[in-house]
């Protein structure tokens, strides 16, 4: 077949376009392969991102059937996928059957209504926490009102929000808890803000500043504490919050209208602010002053014990010492500045010859060192090289010190044994006693006795070593009174000293003629003494002593009216001789020679003298008997000696002697019996006059003194020895012979002496011989 021109263009053209198309169509499907390869490739990709997806699709038709990747069913504890919605809970794993059907069930609204749903599933035997939000499909996604869910594993975010769940329930506990304490707070709590003003105080705070509530305290800004040297309580908050660090400071503030001392404490919380509280310490404050008190008061009345007292703490130094332990153990005076350990205390005693010798003293001290651990207090017995002996006591303390009390018993030792050397000395005396001496008890039992106790009753030595009763002795003495009835008596005195405390005696006789005498007299022990003695004898003497003070009595009154009728019998005839004399000398009878005028006045001169005499005598006589009368009236001194001094001015100038009289106006008065005054002066006047040689000197001088006045008649004649002025102070004596004692004086000075003491006065007399001598009289003023 030929073909045509044409039809051969034609056919080239069809080739022409055929290839043309075939290699349009090779391009194309070249085009479309790649976009297939990277179709492929980007949903590799995107299945690959949705299996990293922390997001698990699950597709679910309206017939039930599932589609959804192998993971879900790894989180549901399936081994695959099943191809139901009611197939998820196979049994053992995937959903529980509730679980199941309020996912159904939502599935199901979703179907008919659309709506979207949010549900928390955990499978069985799993610890996954599965969030499920489902809605309605895209229809690009799938057709006919398909629901797709999507499944999250929440599992550490639950875990996570369940504990921060918890700790926000146990923060908001606690706050509350902390809130309801801190306004349940006794103390007054605030917090401040970071500008430093108030936000929140509690009710204490609010009582404590006597506001209404808390409001009008932070809405006042009423503060606790008052502004201190111009700094305020908000600056000090203020400075605690800049330097992040805690302020406490002790001050005193007004609580309860009341001023306390308070512990305050700022306390700052970062940026947000300062929180403060106030402690009331003022009960502390005054509990401390109180125990500084004591412990002062305690130092002091350690230090004025006689016992040394030491106080070593938990570390074993020595804290404190009162003076008695210094000075027992000499410690050094610095002990105050320098730690003393109780070790170094026992070296620095040793090296002073403080404690006693042992051979192994560190042994020794290791052993005192337990006493700190010993669960009971210790005591010891330390005697020293000097001779002191020491008791020990350490007691151990709760806090793991120790109290060191040292007693010197040297004293109380040397006080024992001399009371065993009384005690031994006095039972000596006892028996060595004349008297029968018995100490009795309060309960009348027989303590001690002497060996005549038993003697003199005739009692049996058995009975006294069982120590009995008054009562048993009175019934053994009894039968040898002779009138029994006695005997009580003897008990009354007993139970006199014994309970009464008062002294009781009286006498008893035997019936072998013997006369006893006792008394009960009280012991400061309170037990009582009962002494007897044997006055037989003393009872006779006292009997013979009592009539020879009669048969005196009686010559006494004789002596006194023998005086009576003496004083008259002498002085009735001299008072008639003097006065014949006197008339025969005045020439009554006639004129007289000359002759018998010398014998008149020879008789005279001699009445007068034995006048003298015998006025001397009697009133020595009287003073000895005690019957001289005084009659005292005021006397003025200095005109009293100067007109007796011119008295005798005519026998001084006789003898050629110098009387010199030393007395003032000064002397004054005083009460004497001038007669009687008169005649002492006189006697120790002519005393003088009669030992001063001539060209002698005679010295009276007068000085009143405090309370009395001093008279002194001096001489410088022969003197006397100290024999021969007692014999002159004497009174009127006899030899052995019979015969009257030689004298040199008279009568003169014991009568003189006998004047001046019936006023109260004394005479004193120095004599000397080739000296002279001295009387001093003194009188008292009244």
């Amino acid at each position: 077949m030929e073909f045509s021109p044409t039809a051969l263009v034609l056919l080239g053209l069809f080739l022409a376009a055929w290839t043309i198309g075939a290699a349009f169509l090779a391009l194309r499907a070249r085009m479309l392969s790649g976009k297939v390869d990277s179709a492929r490739r980007s949903t590799r990709r995107f299945s690959r991102i949705l299996d990293e997806c922390p997001a698990v699709p699950l597709l679910v038709r309206p017939d039930g059937r599932i589609e959804a990747p192998e993971r879900l069913a790894a989180w549901l504890g399936l081994d695959s996928v099943p191809g139901f919605l009611s197939e998820l809970d196979g049994q053992d794993t995937g959903l529980s059957a509730g679980d199941l059907k309020r996912l159904s069930d939502a599935v199901r609204r979703t179907h008919r209504t659309g709506t979207p749903f949010q549900l928390v599933f955990t499978p069985r035997y799993s610890r996954r926490n599965l969030a499920v939000r489902g809605q309605l499909a895209d229809a690009a996604i799938a057709s006919g009102n398909a629901a797709l869910l999507w499944w999250f594993d929440f599992s550490e975010s639950h875990e996570e929000l369940a504990s921060l769940r918890a700790e926000t329930a146990r923060a908001r506990g606690d706050f509350a808890a902390l809130v309801g304490l801190i306004e349940a707070a006794p103390m007054p709590m605030w917090f401040r803000r970071s500008d430093a003003r108030l936000q929140l105080v509690n009710s204490a705070y609010v009582e404590a500043v006597g506001a209404r509530d808390a409001e009008q305290v932070v809405a006042e800004q009423i503060e606790l504490i008052e502004p201190i040297e111009g700094i305020s309580a908000a600056q000090i908050a203020r400075q605690a919050q800049e330097t992040r660090q805690s302020i406490e400071r002790i001050v005193s503030a007004t609580l309860h209208n009341q001023r306390r001392t308070m512990r305050v404490s700022d306390l700052p919380l970062g940026h947000e602010g300062v929180a403060g509280y106030a402690v009331d310490i003022e009960d502390m404050e005054e509990q401390n002053r109180i125990f500084r008190a004591f412990r002062e008061a305690q130092v002091s009345l350690l230090d004025q014990l006689s016992v040394g007292v030491a106080q070593f703490d938990s570390q074993r130094q020595l804290t404190f010492a009162n003076q008695p332990f210094q000075r027992l153990f000499e410690l050094p005076a610095a002990r105050h500045s320098d730690v003393l350990e109780f070790d170094r205390f026992l070296d620095m005693a040793r090296d002073k010859g403080r404690l006693p010798e042992t051979r192994d003293f560190p042994q020794w001290r290791r052993e005192m060192g337990t006493w700190f651990t010993s669960g009971a207090p210790q005591e010891d017995a330390w005697t020293l090289n000097d001779g002191t002996h020491l008791r020990i006591i350490a007691q151990p303390m709760p806090d793991g010190g120790l109290v060191m009390i040292a007693e010197d018993q040297s004293e109380q030792l040397a006080l024992s044994a001399t009371r065993d050397t009384l005690l031994r000395t006095r039972t000596a005396t006892f028996d060595s006693l004349f008297e029968s001496l018995a100490v009795f008890a309060p309960d009348g039992r027989l303590q001690l006795w002497n060996r005549r106790f038993a003697a003199i009753w005739g009692l049996p030595e058995g009975l006294m070593d069982d120590h009995p009763r008054i009562e048993a002795l009175l019934e053994q003495i009894g039968s040898q009174l002779v009138r029994p009835a006695h005997g009580q008596a003897i008990g009354e005195a007993v139970r006199a000293a014994t309970l009464d405390r008062r002294q009781r005696g009286g006498q008893v006789r035997l019936t072998d003629g013997r006369t006893l005498e006792f008394a009960g007299v009280p012991l400061p022990d309170g037990n009582g003494l009962l002494t007897i003695l044997d006055v037989t004898d003393s009872r006779k003497a006292e009997d013979a002593l009592r009539e020879r003070n009669a048969a005196l009595e009686e010559a006494d009154a004789v002596k006194t009216r023998f005086l009576a009728n003496m004083s008259y019998e002498f002085r009735t005839p001299l008072t008639s001789i003097s006065g014949f004399a006197e008339l025969l000398q005045s020439g009554m009878a006639g004129e007289l020679s000359d002759q018998a005028k010398e014998y008149v006045e020879a008789i005279l001169t001699s009445v007068e003298r034995l006048s003298g005499q015998i006025e001397s005598v009697l009133d020595l006589t009287q003073s000895e008997a005690g019957l001289l009368p005084i009659a005292t009236e005021d006397c003025e001194l200095l005109p009293f000696l100067t007109e007796l001094v011119h008295h005798y001015a005519d026998a001084l100038e006789e003898k050629h002697i110098a009387l010199d009289l030393r007395a003032d106006r000064s002397a004054g008065t005083i009460k004497v019996d001038k007669r009687r005054l008169n005649r002492a002066m006189s006697n120790l006047l002519n005393n003088a006059l009669a030992a001063t040689p001539e060209n002698g000197r005679i010295l009276v001088s007068m000085k009143r003194q405090k309370g009395a006045v001093r008279i002194v008649v001096s001489d410088n004649g022969c003197g006397m020895r100290p024999g021969e002025l007692a014999r002159a102070l004497d009174g009127y004596q006899l030899d052995a012979d019979g015969q009257p004692e030689k004298r040199r004086t008279g009568l003169g000075l014991p009568l003189a002496r006998q004047l001046i003491e019936a006023h109260g006065g004394r005479l004193e007399m120095i004599s000397e011989p080739g000296a002279g001598t001295t009387a001093t009289i003194t009188l008292p003023v009244t």
